[in-house]
């Protein structure tokens, strides 16, 4: 049914997000599938269950949690051993300390070289433009990123 859905759009993107998708027991089957079938598939994954199961085709887009989001105890940082060049981590900063928070764990871990690193800004919480000029000041090498939903669609729930 899902398949025949993202049929019907006639694209050739395919984003796995929504909650935590690892945590539906058919996600890993579905990925394979949908890349076996030629879609560019990405998964966005809060990175708090095993990702070694996911298809090497399938790019990751994996959150590391800092403090202020409450989840930071959740990070599984041995998934960071299967991220490569195509994925991405991402860092949803609410203030400063979560931003040095960040930046150290970036350098403890090697990041910028294995993978793309994407540090956005909580919305109503990190001016976006601050958090702009604090990776230009530090000359990090990060994508600076806007979680667009919460502008496209007012942080609304899917369908």
């Amino acid at each position: 049914e899902i398949v025949a859905r993202i049929e019907s759009y006639q694209c050739r993107y395919v984003t796995i997000t929504g909650g935590e998708p690892l945590a539906q027991p058919a996600c890993i089957e579905l990925m394979q599938r949908l890349v076996d079938m030629q879609y560019q598939v990405s998964l966005e994954t809060s990175g708090a269950l095993d990702i070694s199961a996911v298809d090497s085709r399938v790019i990751k887009v994996m959150d590391l949690k800092t403090p202020a989001s409450g989840e930071e105890a959740r990070n599984r940082y041995e998934n960071i051993v299967y991220l490569t060049a195509q994925d991405q981590v991402k860092f949803v900063i609410a203030d400063e300390a979560d931003y040095h928070w960040s930046v150290r764990q970036m350098q403890t871990y090697a990041l910028d070289r294995r993978c793309q690193v994407l540090f956005s800004p909580v919305a109503d919480s990190m001016p976006p433009n601050r958090l702009a000029e604090m990776i230009l000041q530090d000359r990090l090498p990060v994508r600076f990123q806007i979680q667009l939903h919460k502008y496209l669609w007012n942080d609304a729930r899917g369908k």
